[in-house]
């Protein structure tokens, strides 16, 4: 798919280097959770690292854990300890 921005959007993104627009399709799906942090990281074009790093970098956090997620692991934690 070839995107084609207006040209006001390049004076915005410019200064975010090279694959900006990449980069904020990617985190934006991401962050809605639509694709994972994996496929996320592909659109990109970047590693698991890099794209952590920019996560970070733009948005103040990386990972992005749903609080079910958190109940679950707790969960399986307390039953392998009982």
């Amino acid at each position: 798919m070839l995107i084609q921005l207006q040209p006001e959007f390049d004076e915005v993104l410019q200064p975010l280097g090279s694959h900006a627009v990449e980069f904020f399709l990617a985190a934006s799906l991401y962050h809605a959770r639509k694709i994972s942090f994996a496929s996320a990281a592909y659109i990109a074009g970047l590693s698991f690292d890099a794209f952590r790093y920019r996560l970070e970098e733009h948005f103040d956090q990386g990972y992005i854990i749903s609080d079910e997620c958190v109940l679950e692991d707790l969960q399986t934690v307390e039953h392998i300890a009982s």
